[in-house]
């Protein structure tokens, strides 16, 4: 048997052919294209994400007995804005999480909002690059293209549409959206009411272990693939990276040091309020990990986190 990873990257899709033991059989990279349309502006086209897998799966598979491949896991960037019309179509290109256009609502969000409202909203506060920033970048400087928004999802979960035709996410990736209850694992109301979107907008939610469902006839066909592949939800890159250095339960942490420093710690030290003391002062954000009872939190600067874990802890 074998099994398919996506990791959709910012500039590339890598692709992974496993067998049942864990064993890597054969690795592929496809990149694609970023458009800079104005300063501090970080945007996709989502159809390139679409061509790239289709173009890499048949050459991951070279060589190998492709009625053999099982299941199909996707994880990568997160945050990325992708919206959808009633024809299930793109309406705009994907606005990344390293773009910038959001500061004005960012400051909405957390100034007027305020970060107490949103942190018990979400477990979050605003960031440039979360998702809700740029749905209210969107109705203030894109009205047309906003009334036509029939869903709203991330850049894996575009692909696992693509893949099966279901509408999803899974926990850890939304849970930096800032349109998460991250405590009841939920969309939240306010935060729906606050960006003027409605819930049945919004991909159904699963465990990033859950399948979401099997291949549909033409992305089967595309890929070489059997119908009955199974297409689970998958993650947020780092979380997803943190099942991979097996950060996944008891007293385990990982640390990523790239665009911003990331920690994954167990839930069981701690419930959401107490990570919204740990994240006080800005330091760092929680979202829900891969495991179920699992956290993964960032940090501005890792050591300021470190600090006040120990302070909780009273080491």
């Amino acid at each position: 048997m074998y099994y398919i990873g996506i990791d959709l990257g910012t500039s590339a899709v890598k692709l992974l052919l496993m067998d049942e033991t864990g064993s890597i059989a054969n690795i592929v990279s496809r990149e694609y294209p970023i458009a800079f349309p104005h300063p501090g502006w970080s945007e996709q086209d989502p159809a390139d994400w679409w061509a790239a897998v289709c173009d890499g799966i048949p050459a991951l598979l070279d060589g190998f007995d492709a009625s053999q491949v099982k299941g199909i896991g996707a994880g990568g960037q997160m945050h990325g804005l992708v919206v959808l019309d009633k024809n299930d179509t793109v309406i705009r290109p994907c606005i990344l999480w390293n773009d910038g256009r959001t500061q004005r609502q960012v400051d909405y969000l957390n100034g007027v909002i305020g970060k107490d409202k949103l942190s018990r909203y979400t477990a979050n506060i605003a960031f440039a690059g979360f998702t809700a920033p740029k749905l209210l970048w969107m109705q203030e400087n894109e009205p047309d293209n906003f009334a036509r928004i029939e869903k709203i999802m991330l850049p894996k979960d575009y692909i696992n549409y693509k893949l099966t035709g279901v509408h999803c996410t899974d926990y850890s990736d939304a849970s930096g959206m800032l349109l998460l209850d991250v405590e009841h694992k939920c969309w939240s109301n306010e935060m729906l009411d606050i960006c003027g979107v409605q819930e049945s907008k919004l991909p159904k939610l699963f465990e990033s272990w859950q399948p979401v469902g099997t291949l549909t006839a033409e992305a089967a066909q595309t890929l070489g693939l059997p119908a009955d592949v199974v297409v689970c939800a998958g993650a947020g890159d780092n979380a997803a990276a943190a099942v991979g250095c097996g950060a996944v339960g008891g007293s385990s942490s990982s640390n990523n040091i790239g665009p911003l420093d990331l920690i994954n710690i167990k839930r069981v030290a701690w419930g959401v309020r107490e990570l919204e003391d740990i994240r006080a002062g800005n330091a760092s954000s929680p979202w829900e990990n891969t495991a179920p009872g699992g956290w993964q939190v960032d940090a501005g600067t890792l050591d300021e986190l470190v600090r006040q874990i120990m302070r909780r802890l009273n080491v």
